[in-house]
């Protein structure tokens, strides 16, 4: 029952903050006026800038921002008990991720839909501008690589899922084309495609489709990486109306059924108890310890827990989301709560749902292997969590809530096999809307920096020309994907030390053999043979389907530096956002008590890990380099603030330049500068 009570509580928390703290943001601080110019209608091309209903920019905020994060984040944390992970989860929802979300969001709309950090170059100074793009640059980069591994993973894992996330791409496509050719509303077509999507879950592991699943499943994990970010070019240079908004809208529904499901299930299991087990139905009740302060192996909780769940509490992806795509689709500046605070204080119920999942769902059965027996309760946990290496894998996060909400589902009476393909679906299908949201931003932030250096080489014709390509939309789309791609291919450096290891022993099985027979020692050429033969079968299995089958192993080392990356970011966008407010003569407290909060504990947490990094027989000189780039751009970045702070309260920052001569001023009205 206090799992049911701790899902009610969240549920009606998360109301009372949305129409309590999200409005007072919104009518007090931001002055969201209906009224108006919004970048959508006064920059309508077409392609980026496209108005549009708020519920469909909801459905695209919000599946974008939501993909495998508040599920990984959470997955993991409840190592350190599921009470703190819930505290977090709950209070950086409500006071820091969604203010976070919904400040970035009105910045952005008071500035034409410009990203946040080219709006940093204005109301702070123009080399900020840079460092902030070359931190997004990084982020991003990062997060391309890695939600590809995800989602190729995921595919490896559960079969199922791969059909249905695959006919989604051209039901929107049509969906689309149907939309802004004839006006057509959204809701029918979207809630029919989500029913094809779910007709090839239940049908996803039987006949020629259950074949086709199977054979897919067993691609290597990086030709899935390359189909995947071929995809996500093609979607990130399509205009928005196209594949983005369609596909978005259609996930959006998919994860309120499916959240819709998780919470039935949850109320069936917590009246009635999980799936019979030997013909008895188990209790539902946490059997995760409430508060594990050293877990086996685990890091310290304090400041690892604030940077492992990101996504769920606060993500500085997150600013990406509102500044470059959503405030370019906005038609009305009073829609920014809906889809900035509400969008996050939803993911936050779902962060908080993937808690109950993994804390009390796998308590209701897990089979130690098909067929085999079932284990419950706290056995159930231990066998995920037993200790910190073997819960951090990529497989165990996401195994551990796809096992633990498909148990919800369960306990409704749905088949094992097509809950666990539901759940599936779910993780795959959000990570493919980060995926390719992550791809649009890194264009436009790609064709900023490419911009700035052309604009700088135009004298010396030194910048100039690999920089016009860049900043073209194509040029810089595919730099981003080769990128990514290249990152995401790193090979297992376990399988290249038994590759180095066996081939080091048939080169010293050669010398012993050669020797020998130099020697004329003829009584132990059989034997020197022999073992020369074995050593190169050895060789022959290390390296079997190398590089490719090995390709992409390797990336998922970059995962430690998503959390941290990604929580430094939101700090610096806080910073602007500050920035903007102080220039304005208006509230700054609470914004600037999570921006201290956010660019402290992430620092920390990146400078624990580069430690980590640096030891050992051998350096990852990647995470170094890129752990060392960030936190030194941070700190250059926070040194600019800190010294124009005192000077420009007040101050507005310089006007935007005319559009077709049209003059354009900040304003005091707020702070519009459109």
């Amino acid at each position: 029952m206090s799992t049911l009570l701790i899902a009610l509580g969240a549920l009606v928390l998360y109301l009372v903050a949305y129409h309590t703290y999200g409005r007072w943001l919104a009518r007090r601080i931001f002055k969201l006026d209906p009224e108006a110019t919004v970048p959508s209608i006064e920059l309508n091309d077409d392609v980026d800038y496209v108005p549009t209903k708020k519920s469909i920019v909801f459905g695209h905020h919000f599946t974008s921002i939501a993909g495998t994060g508040p599920i990984v984040g959470p997955a993991i944390a409840v190592m350190w008990g599921w009470l703190p992970a819930l505290i977090w989860v709950l209070v950086g929802s409500i006071f820091i991720g969604a203010v976070h979300d919904f400040g970035a969001l009105v910045v952005s709309l008071r500035n034409r839909g410009q990203t946040v950090g080219d709006i940093a170059g204005r109301v702070l100074n123009p080399r900020v501008r840079m460092l902030f793009l070359l931190i997004l640059f990084l982020a991003l980069t990062i997060v391309l690589a890695i939600f590809g591994l995800v989602i190729a993973n995921v595919f490896r894992q559960y079969p199922q899922t791969i059909f249905p996330c695959l006919v989604e791409i051209p039901i929107a496509v049509l969906i689309g084309l149907a939309l802004h050719r004839k006006g057509i509303d959204l809701l029918l077509p979207s809630l029919l495609a989500l029913g094809c999507m779910y007709l090839a879950v239940i049908y996803g592991g039987v006949g020629m489709l259950g074949e086709v699943n199977t054979w897919l499943s067993q691609l290597p994990v990086m030709s899935w990486v390359v189909i995947l970010l071929l995809y996500s070019y093609v979607a990130s240079v399509l205009p928005v109306w196209t594949l983005l908004q369609p596909r978005d809208y259609i996930n959006s529904h998919q994860l309120l059924t499916a959240l819709g499901l998780v919470v039935a299930g949850l109320f069936a299991a917590a009246l009635f108890g999980g799936a019979p087990v030997e013909g008895a139905r188990p209790a539902l009740e946490m059997v995760a310890p409430a508060v594990e302060w050293a877990p086996e192996g685990a890091p310290m909780i304090f400041p690892f827990l604030f940077v492992t769940i990101a996504c769920g509490a606060i993500s500085g992806f997150h600013c990406l989301v509102s500044s470059g795509t959503s405030s370019k689709q906005l038609k009305c500046e009073t829609d920014a709560q809906f889809v900035g605070y509400g969008s996050m204080l939803i993911e936050g119920f779902l962060a908080t749902l993937v808690i109950l999942a993994c804390c009390a769902g796998l308590g209701l059965g897990i089979e130690i292997e098909k067929g085999g027996a079932t284990l419950l309760g706290e056995a159930a946990w231990e066998s995920r969590y037993a200790s910190w290496g073997a819960a951090k894998g990529l497989g165990a996060k996401v195994g551990a809530f796809v096992d633990g909400s498909a148990n919800f589902l369960e306990a409704l009476g749905i088949s094992a096999g097509i809950a666990t393909a539901l759940m599936g679906v779910l993780v795959a299908s959000f990570a493919a809307t980060t995926l390719d949201t992550a791809c649009r931003l890194q264009r436009y932030v790609v064709q900023e920096l490419a911009g700035t250096f052309q604009r700088e080489g135009e004298g010396s014709g030194l910048l100039a020309g690999p920089a016009s390509v860049l900043s073209n939309k194509h040029g810089a789309t595919i730099f981003a994907v080769v990128l990514a791609g290249a990152m995401a291919a790193m090979p297992d450096l376990a399988t290249e030390k038994k590759i180095e290891t066996a081939q080091k022993n048939v080169k010293e099985a050669q010398v012993a053999l050669d020797a020998a027979m130099t020697g004329g020692a003829q009584v132990d050429l059989v034997v020197l043979t022999a073992d020369l033969d074995k050593k190169k079968k050895d060789f022959d299995k290390a390296n079997e389907g190398w590089p490719w089958a090995g390709a992409g192993k390797g990336g998922l080392i970059l995962w430690p530096l998503f959390g941290a990356t990604n929580q430094l970011l939101a700090g610096l966008a806080f910073l602007v956002i500050s920035f903007w407010l102080w220039r304005r003569k208006l509230p700054v407290v609470f914004v600037a008590l999570p921006m201290v909060f956010m660019l402290i504990v992430p620092a920390w947490a990146l400078g624990v890990q580069l430690k980590g990094f640096a030891a050992g027989t051998e350096t990852n000189w990647l995470l170094v380099s890129v752990a060392v780039a960030t936190l030194a751009l941070e700190v250059w970045m926070v040194i600019e603030a800190v010294l124009l702070w005192p000077r420009v309260r007040g101050v507005l920052e310089d006007v935007l330049p005319p559009i077709s001569g049209k003059v354009v001023a900040p304003g005091d009205d707020g702070g519009r500068s459109c």
